[in-house]
C-alpha cells in the first residue's frame, strides 16, 4: 500500500479520478466526460445512476494501475440534488444540476415569507423531486427516500449503497451543506443542524437529509472499491481548489476559470458578520471544517468565463480549439476600444443582474476575428478584476497575488490579462485543476500523512508567476472604460433584471 490518496472529482462537465502523493504529486490521473441534458430552456439535469457507475468505474481502472491507497477524498460540484430509494439505492428521478432555474417563483414566493432561497441552491431542487415522485411525501416521511447532493451520492455510491452492500453511508459535509440553502447553526453554532423552517416551507422531512461530517476525518468505508480504503475527505469543489492553491490562510485568494468563474478568498475562523450576500456580490462560504471547527471563505462568482471561449468555438465558429484563442489574440495589437462583456448567462458579482446579456461594443470597419477574441479573453479578465475588486470590497483585506487554476489558466495571454486587469501578480498552480489536488491534501491530514493546513499552506510553490505590465494611470484608464461596456451590457432583459435572490 502506498501513501497516496485516491481522489473522486466530480465537475460540472467531468469526472476525474487520480492518486495524490503526500509531496502533491497527481499520478494515475484519468478523465470521463460528465453529460448533462436540458429538456427544457433553464433546466439542467443529470444521471445520477449513470453518474454512480462511472465514479466506480473510473476509480477501480485508477486502482488497477496505482495498486492499493491509503484513502479516498472527494471533491463535488455544489448544490445539484439528487433524490434515491434508500432500500434499492437508486435514484427516484434524475438529479437537478446546481444550474437549473426550474425553481425561480418557488425562491420569490418564499421571500414574500421572509424565506431568501436561490434557485442555485438545492432546498427547492429537492422540493422538486418530491412534488414529482412523492408529492404527499408519504415515502419521505417514512424513511424510504434519501436526498443530498453530489458529495451525498457518491459517498453513499462508494459506501456501495447502489450496488446492494450494507454500507448505507448517507453524509454531507459542511462546505456543501451549506450551499443547500437548508442549514443552520445549531446548538452547537457549528452549522450541523438542518433549519426546520426552511424545511417546512419545502415540505422536505429532515429524516430525508444526511448527517453533516467535517470535511476532513474517518468519514466511512469505500465497501465499492478494491480494498474498501476509508473515506477520509469530503469538500466541495471551490474550497477544494482554495486547499490545492495554499490558500489555508486568512488574507489568501484563488480565482478558478473554468465553464463559470469563482475567485475564493480563506478569511478564517471568525464567523462572518452576516450570513447572507453581502453589499457588493459576494458571499460567505464555509471554507472547510476539520474536527468540529469552522473555517470561513469569501466567494465572488462569474457566471459564464470558458463558456465564452466555448462560444467562439463551437457558436460563431471563429476558433478550431480553445487553444488557438492564444496566439490569435496575440496576432493584433490592443485596440482598448473593443470590449466584449461575458454576461453570456447574466452578470453575478457584483451587480447579480440575471437580465444583462453579452455585450461586444467598439468594433469599426477595421475590427477582424482576431481582435473579438482578443476582447472576450480580456472581457474574462476583467470580470476577474471585479470579483477581486468585490471581495476586497466587502470587507477581505488586500491580496496581494492571486493564484489562479482551471482550463484557461493555460492561455498565457489570458493570465497576462488577468495581471493586468487586477493589477496585481498572478500566480499559476502546478495543477491546470487544483479540485484533485486539494481533496488529497485534505484526505492527507485525516491520514496524518500532513500534519495540518499550515503545512499545505508552507508547501505550496506556483508553477509561475506573471506581473502587471501596465502604469497605474493606464491601468485606472482600462478599469474605467472596462465598467462603461459592462454598464451598457446591464438590463438587457428588464424583467429579469428586477429579480433578486
Amino acid at each position: 500500500m502506498t501513501d497516496g490518496v485516491l481522489v473522486v472529482d466530480v465537475g460540472s462537465t467531468s469526472l476525474r479520478a487520480g492518486v495524490v502523493g503526500p509531496d502533491g504529486s497527481v499520478e494515475h490521473a484519468r478523465r470521463a466526460p460528465l453529460a448533462t441534458r436540458s429538456p427544457a430552456p433553464g433546466l439542467v439535469e443529470l444521471d445520477a445512476a449513470h453518474l454512480a457507475e462511472a465514479v466506480v468505474g473510473l476509480a477501480t481502472s485508477v486502482l488497477a494501475e496505482s495498486g492499493p491507497v491509503a484513502g479516498v477524498g472527494v471533491a463535488t460540484q455544489r448544490a445539484t440534488a439528487v433524490v434515491w430509494d434508500r432500500r434499492s439505492g437508486l435514484p427516484v428521478a434524475p438529479a437537478i444540476g446546481w444550474q437549473d432555474l426550474r425553481t425561480v417563483l418557488t425562491c420569490l414566493t418564499l421571500q414574500s415569507e421572509g424565506i431568501r432561497l436561490a434557485p442555485n441552491m438545492s432546498a427547492t431542487k429537492v422540493a422538486a423531486i418530491l412534488d414529482a415522485v412523492d408529492p404527499e411525501r408519504v415515502r419521505a416521511r417514512a424513511g424510504e427516500l434519501c436526498a443530498g447532493t453530489i458529495d451525498s451520492w457518491v459517498a453513499w455510491t462508494l459506501a456501495g449503497g447502489t450496488r446492494g452492500l450494507d454500507g448505507g453511508l448517507h453524509v454531507t459535509d459542511a462546505t456543501n451543506a451549506a450551499v443547500t440553502g437548508m442549514l443552520a447553526a445549531g446548538e452547537s453554532g457549528n452549522w450541523d443542524a438542518w433549519d426546520e423552517r426552511v424545511l417546512d416551507a419545502l415540505g422536505i422531512p429532515g429524516a430525508l437529509l444526511p448527517r453533516v461530517v467535517d470535511s476532513c476525518g474517518t468519514i466511512g468505508e469505500a465497501a465499492a472499491l478494491p480494498g474498501s480504503p476509508p473515506l477520509c475527505a469530503l469538500i466541495g469543489d471551490q474550497q477544494a481548489s482554495l486547499i490545492g492553491q495554499g490558500c489555508t490562510r486568512a488574507g489568501l485568494a484563488k480565482a478558478t476559470f473554468g465553464t463559470g468563474g469563482m475567485l475564493d478568498l480563506c478569511t478564517g475562523t471568525a464567523p462572518p458578520e452576516r450570513a447572507v450576500r453581502n453589499p457588493r456580490g459576494t458571499f460567505p462560504i464555509v471554507a472547510w471544517r476539520l474536527g468540529g471547527e469552522l473555517t470561513w471563505g469569501t466567494e465572488a462568482i462569474m457566471l459564464t468565463a470558458g463558456a465564452c471561449v466555448d462560444w467562439l468555438r463551437d457558436d460563431m465558429g471563429l476558433v478550431a480549439t480553445a487553444a488557438d484563442t492564444e496566439a490569435l489574440a496575440l496576432s493584433c495589437e490592443p485596440t482598448r476600444d473593443v470590449w466584449f462583456v461575458p454576461a453570456l448567462m447574466g452578470l453575478g458579482t457584483p451587480v447579480w443582474d440575471f437580465g444583462a446579456r453579452g455585450t461586444l461594443v467598439g468594433l469599426t470597419r477595421g475590427s477582424g476575428r482576431a481582435h473579438v477574441v482578443r476582447a472576450v479573453l480580456e472581457g474574462v479578465a476583467h470580470r476577474g478584476a471585479d470579483l477581486l475588486e468585490a471581495a476586497e470590497a466587502d470587507g477581505a483585506a488586500r491580496v496581494p497575488t492571486l493564484r489562479v487554476d482551471g482550463g484557461m489558466s493555460a492561455n498565457r495571454f489570458f493570465v497576462q490579462a488577468l495581471a493586468d486587469a487586477c493589477g496585481r501578480p498572478v500566480e499559476l498552480s502546478r495543477e491546470l485543476e487544483a479540485t484533485t489536488l486539494g481533496a488529497g491534501l485534505l484526505a492527507g491530514v485525516a491520514l496524518g500523512t500532513l500534519s495540518g493546513t499550515e503545512e499545505i499552506a508552507d508547501a505550496y510553490r506556483p508553477k509561475g508567476v506573471v506581473e502587471p505590465r501596465l502604469s497605474e494611470l493606464t491601468h485606472r484608464e482600462l478599469r474605467s472604460r472596462w465598467l462603461e461596456a459592462r454598464e451598457r451590457a446591464a438590463r438587457t432583459i428588464p424583467e429579469l433584471s428586477g429579480i433578486e435572490f
